[in-house]
Order: structure tokens, then C-alpha cells, then sequence
């Protein structure tokens, strides 16, 4: 027989064909299991029973028990429903403007029901609008809480009377029926070291608390239960790869390393770079595979760390490449490279989608006798006629815009798996990394090259533009250059476009031809549009670039001092972080000006003081992680793993993970195959296949 929780949604009392379909739709609830573990947002407490002589305009959601005297509709300018509804207290007006027929189909004239709403005042009465209704008798029959549960809805499912107090129904309907024979999965010793509540009493609680404590205790236990397995599963498929993957040998540093040491190296290490250095050195000297995540701030010499250690594959008779987000990244790696190998005989080409045929040829060719050491392009390294004679090394930058399969395609392009070296410039929470990156060991560059100066952010409201545009004359009149960046979220969004259009006329009307050059870069532009737009800027001829946030990640102009972000507030934490990251470049002082519209939700102003207060990248991580939460996580994973939180928040359970990472290490350090018959259910919950077999015995 199959799990009870593997049956159909649309067999649910309450649902059937036409919701199941909807709710499949709207919220991925396609069994027992997926509502069961649909759990609420919210709660609110519904401890207290107002009398209506007690509650006024002022006061907040209030629950009232009483009976309905009558209904009556009103039919003037907007069709309503009204019901008088007293407790012998007194009486208040139920409103109603939509559900109308619902409403009079479900509840009668002379019951009694507890409400619970906002009260409002009109023309001198009180009145609830849209009440929750609930019948007293059919309350008492069934699983409730006077602490409340708030699920998340949508108005597709709000329209077919699928909102909160209806799932709520549902949940109960389903406890009464599936409860029982819900199965424990957690392993009876964690259960007890931990003194965790029952799968089934976490269940009930968590859609139903009996008490506040209960609510907390059903809380720890499933986020725990969540982060445990995610980490078990991490940890278990990393245990798994350092044990099957022989990695490439790289035993000796040689002369091309020592010699771009001594002569080619532009400027002194600073100690993390080192650091890492020697990190990725015993990696790859060990004899097992590499695989790594180095974060470091925007400027921080990710690329440097990562040519030096190309050099010591190509010392060691292999070839590197990497792999970069976008065609103006791959050529300004390869610009850069090509200039500090100056004089060296190793040989590197640029591999992009704009690479015309007979090139291609010539260099495809090469890379397969092996004449070519460093292979620097976009996705199009990814691409079957790509083969190398002897691919030793990976690195991928700004891997985060890059997906699972994408990335394995590289990975298959050796006979054994190559090292691997994953670079991101955005940095990432200690807890987040843990869980997203929790296959790859982790480097980090936490100091900037000597010489560079912290660059001073500050906020402008828009009135003070002015202000602005007469430092930004100053800044040019010094030699220096300028962005101007306009947030464009889609770039079909004809709100945005226009943005950056209007962006375009101001700013060169405040800095007219031929005084000043101005040039704009997007992304509906041409490529090769684009491209010289940028050169343009790189070369210093233009003195103001207007752009989008494409410029984020790929353009490198030490003589660049001024960052303006317009409408800055419509930029979350990271991006203005990334953004800020093109200035600050040479060893002149830079500035990051953020303007505002004046009207700022709490969020917002937050985010600009975060800015104006520090330089740091991961403390902007971190408060980012608390801001917004961690997104969808799906996909996410290097070992290709895809799951969603359902309960966890990895910015605000940051110790419910930290615990549930040390356990599920321990669990492993003890029993690595999971073959200890104590921990049997971990490994059948780990292994346990999607199952489309349905229960239909408890159909009634």
C-alpha cells in the first residue's frame, strides 16, 4: 500500500478535480504531502474574545462571538451585502462586497458564530468588512487553534474560495484523516539526544498550536528536520566525490610560474591572496580533485589568484580555461592576461560567440594539439567541438549565472575530471554558503591590493541633483570619468527603457557636446554597439557613461572615480554593492553617490545608510540575507541538488543550521555509507523516490 501521504490532492474532501488542478498551478500542491507540509506564514492569536461594547475604530484585528440578526443587500452604487451581528453587548455591521451569494449560501439568520476582522467606522457605526466567519457548532467539531494560521494564497485561488481560512479547513480535514498514519523521520536516538517533538505532534502544531510553547517546539523541530537533511545530503554527496575522483597531479611549481613571479607580477600579493594561493596549491598537489569556491570582493585579484594557478597547471603539462558571464568579461580577461604574459611562451585565446568561422577553426584546432595553455571565453566553451588534448583546470566566474548542466558540460570535456575553481564576486553569508556551496571548500580574499582607497558612498534625494551634476564637473574637469546607472529590471519593460532614454536627454543637456562626450550602453544595443560604446569609455574618450546595470559585472576603468545610481532605491543590497565595485579602481579617491526619490519605505532607507556606512562586502551580505531572505535556492547547488525551503530561513534560523550541519558531519563522520542499522530511516528518507502510487483506501 502506498503512503498516505503520496495520494492525490483532488481525493481530498473539499477539493476534487477543478481545485487540485488549481492548486497544482498556483502553489505546487499536488498531493497530501505537498498541503500537509504547506505551512503558514504567520499566526495570529485568537486568545482573546472582545465583547463589541469593548473594540473601537482604533483598534486591530478583534474576534467577536455572537449571533446574526438578518442579511439585507444594498444595491446602490456598489452592490453589498450587510448583516447586524450582536452579543448582547451590543451590535455592529458585517460588509460585504464580494462572495455575496457564498456568504448568504453558508450562514443563517439566528446562529451563532464567532467573527474575526478590523473594525472600521462609517457614518458614525461601526462596521467589520469581509468578516471571517466561523459556525460555533462546526468549529467544536473539528482540529482548531486559537492561535491562527496564515497561508499563503494567491487571487486565482482566493476567487475559487481558496484563501487562508479554507486551506485552514482543509488542513484540518486532512490531519483528521491522515494523522495517524503519518510516518516518523527522524531516527529515534536524534529524537531523544534532542528531545525533539513527534513528526505527528510537530505536524499538528504547526498548522493547529494548542500553546505558543507548542508553536515553538513544532517550529524547531521541522526547520531543524529541513536544514538536516539538506546538509546530510551535501555533505554525504561531497564525501561521496573526494573518494571516486582521482584528481589531476600537479606536483611541482616550475618556471612559468616562477618566472611570471618574478618578472610579470604587476604589483605585491597582499596575504589572502597568498593564502588562497597555498590553499588551491595543496589541492591540486594532493592528488584528489579540487573543487573550490573563491569569493572576494569586486578588485579584490580573484583573476590574479586564478592565472597563477593556470600557470602551475601549464608547469605541469595541462591546460586551463575560463569560463566568464558575458563576452565583454571573457575580453577583458583575456586583455588583461595577454598583457601580464607578455613575454612568456604560453599561448591564450579568446573563444566567444563572435569568434568568426575560419578563427575558430584555427583555434579549435590548436586547443586539440595542445598548442593553446589558456582557453578564456563565454558559454561557447561549452560547446561539442570545444576539445581540449589535456584539460587540467576549470575556473568558472560569476558562476552564479551559470546552471548545473552548464557548468558539467566543462567538466566532461576531460577524461577524469578536471580541478575546479568557481569564482564569485558576490559575496556570500557564511550561513548561506554553507548550504548553497556546501560541496566546495571555500577561499576567500578579504583585503583589497595596497593603494586602493575605500570608496565614500553617500545619498542624495532627487531635489539635490543639481548638486550632483556640479561634482560630477569638477570630478571630469580633474580627468576623471563618470557612470550614470538607471535600474532596468526586465529589459522589455517599456518603464525602464523610457527611464534611461529620459536619463540620456538630462544628463546630456546638463553636459552638452563638444565640451563633453557622453555615451550610453544597454542591453537592447547590438553587441558590437555595445562593445564600442564601452571601448570608448575604456579609452577614456568619453567622459560619462549612461548606462543599466548590465555594466554590474565586465567593465574595468581604473580612471573611473564617480558611481551616480539613480532610483537607487529600486536596487537591492548586493547590486548597488556590485555596482559600486566599477569605481574605486585606481589609486584616486572614488565616490558612489546613491539618489532617491524622497518617499522611502523603511526597507529602502535602511539599505542606503547600509551603503553609506561600510565598504565591507559580506557584513552587505549579510544584511542582505535578513533584508530580502535568500531567494529560491533551486538549481542552486554545485552537486546539482534542487530544493526549496519550506520552513527554514537561512538568514534568520542561522543556528538551527549551524547545529544541523554539525550533526548531520557527525552522523557521517560515524557511519559514512549510512549502513548502521540505527540510521536506516536516514537513508530510506535520503533514497526515497518520488512515488505516484495512490491511496485510495482512505476514500471513503
Amino acid at each position: 500500500m502506498a503512503y498516505i501521504l503520496d495520494t492525490d490532492i483532488k481525493f481530498l474532501p473539499g477539493v476534487g478535480p477543478r481545485r487540485a488542478e488549481l492548486l497544482q498551478k498556483e502553489l505546487s500542491i499536488g498531493t497530501f504531502g505537498d498541503l500537509l507540509y504547506h505551512f503558514p506564514f504567520r499566526y495570529v492569536d485568537k486568545t482573546r474574545i472582545y465583547t463589541i461594547r469593548e473594540i473601537n475604530e482604533d483598534m486591530p484585528y478583534v474576534l467577536l462571538r455572537g449571533k446574526i440578526a438578518g442579511f439585507r443587500e444594498v444595491s446602490a452604487k456598489q452592490k453589498r451585502l450587510i448583516a447586524m451581528f450582536s452579543d448582547g453587548t451590543g451590535s455592529i455591521e458585517l460588509v460585504w462586497f464580494k462572495g455575496i451569494s457564498f456568504i448568504l449560501k453558508n450562514f443563517r439568520a439566528g446562529s451563532t458564530y464567532t467573527i474575526f476582522g478590523k473594525p472600521t467606522s462609517f457614518n458614525g457605526k461601526l462596521n467589520i468588512v469581509h468578516p471571517e466567519l466561523e459556525d460555533l457548532v462546526k468549529e467544536e467539531s473539528k482540529i482548531s487553534s486559537s492561535i491562527q494560521a496564515v497561508y499563503g494564497s494567491t487571487e486565482r485561488l482566493k476567487d475559487m474560495g481558496l484563501g487562508t481560512r479554507a486551506i485552514s479547513r482543509l488542513q484540518s480535514a486532512l490531519l483528521s484523516m491522515a494523522l495517524p498514519r503519518v510516518e516518523e523521520t527522524l531516527p529515534p536516538y536524534l529524537m531523544e539526544a534532542n528531545r525533539f517533538a513527534s513528526l505527528q505532534e510537530a505536524l499538528l502544531n504547526i498548522h493547529f498550536p494548542q500553546s505558543p510553547e507548542l508553536l515553538k517546539r513544532a517550529q524547531d523541530r521541522l526547520k531543524f528536520e529541513e536544514l538536516f537533511y539538506i546538509e546530510l545530503s551535501i555533505l554525504r554527496t561531497r564525501t561521496r566525490r573526494v573518494e571516486a575522483n582521482n584528481g589531476f597531479l600537479f606536483s611541482q611549481v616550475g618556471e612559468k610560474f616562477n618566472y611570471f613571479f618574478h618578472h610579470n607580477l604587476p604589483f605585491e600579493l597582499t596575504a589572502a591572496q597568498k593564502r588562497v594561493i597555498k590553499e588551491i596549491r595543496a589541492d591540486t598537489g594532493s592528488g584528489r580533485q579540487m573543487n573550490r569556491l573563491l569569493q572576494g570582493d569586486v578588485g579584490s585579484g580573484k583573476t590574479m589568484v586564478a592565472l597563477m594557478c593556470m600557470l602551475i597547471a601549464a608547469d605541469n603539462g595541462y591546460q586551463s580555461c575560463i569560463m566568464a558571464p558575458t563576452e565583454i568579461l571573457a575580453a577583458q580577461h583575456f586583455k588583461s592576461i595577454t598583457e601580464m604574459l607578455r613575454g612568456m611562451s604560453i599561448s591564450a585565446a579568446l573563444l566567444t560567440g563572435s569568434v568568426r568561422k575560419p578563427e575558430r577553426r584555427k583555434l579549435l584546432e590548436k586547443l586539440r594539439q595542445g598548442e593553446i595553455h589558456l582557453l578564456i571565453g563565454t558559454h561557447a566553451l561549452i560547446e561539442d567541438a570545444v576539445q581540449f588534448e589535456r584539460l587540467g583546470l576549470v575556473v568558472i566566474d560569476e558562476q552564479h549565472r551559470f546552471g548545473v548542466a552548464q557548468r558539467g558540460k566543462l567538466w566532461e570535456k576531460s577524461e577524469h575530471p578536471p580541478h575546479i575553481l568557481v569564482m564569485t564576486a558576490t559575496p556570500i553569508p557564511r550561513t548561506l554558503a554553507m548550504t548553497l556551496y556546501g560541496d566546495l571548500d571555500v577561499s576567500v580574499i578579504d583585503e583589497l591590493p595596497p593603494g586602493r582607497k575605500p570608496i565614500k558612498t553617500v545619498h542624495f534625494f532627487d531635489s539635490k541633483r543639481s548638486r550632483v551634476f556640479d561634482f560630477m564637473r569638477e570630478q571630469i574637469a580633474a580627468g576623471r570619468q563618470v557612470y550614470v546607472v538607471y535600474p532596468l529590471i526586465c529589459e522589455s519593460e517599456k518603464m525602464d527603457y523610457q527611464n534611461l532614454q529620459d536619463g540620456w536627454e538630462m544628463v546630456t543637456q546638463a553636459f552638452p557636446a563638444p565640451r563633453y562626450r557622453v555615451c550610453m550602453v544597454h542591453g537592447k544595443l547590438k553587441n558590437d554597439e555595445k562593445e564600442a560604446a564601452m571601448q570608448e569609455f575604456v579609452r577614456g574618450e568619453a567622459h560619462i557613461m549612461v548606462a543599466t546595470s548590465v555594466i554590474e559585472v565586465g567593465v574595468n576603468v581604473p580612471n573611473a572615480s564617480v558611481m551616480v545610481i539613480e532610483s537607487a532605491e529600486r536596487f537591492g543590497l548586493a547590486q548597488l554593492h556590485q555596482l559600486r565595485g566599477r569605481v574605486g579602481r585606481g589609486a584616486e579617491q572614488s565616490f558612489c553617490i546613491l539618489l532617491t526619490d524622497v518617499k522611502l519605505s523603511a526597507d529602502s532607507r535602511h539599505r542606503m545608510e547600509m551603503m553609506c556606512s561600510t565598504n565591507d562586502g559580506f557584513q552587505i551580505a549579510e544584511a542582505d540575507l535578513k533584508l530580502r531572505g535568500p531567494g529560491d535556492l533551486e538549481g542552486t547547488l554545485q552537486s546539482g541538488m534542487a530544493f526549496s525551503l519550506r520552513i527554514a530561513n537561512l538568514g534568520a534560523d542561522s543556528k538551527i543550521l549551524e547545529y544541523a550541519r554539525r550533526v548531520a558531519d557527525q552522523v557521517l563522520q560515524a557511519d559514512p555509507l549510512l549502513t548502521d542499522p540505527k540510521n536506516e530511516l536516514l537513508l530510506k528518507t535520503l533514497n526515497k523516490p518520488k512515488n505516484d502510487n495512490k491511496d485510495y483506501s482512505i476514500i471513503s
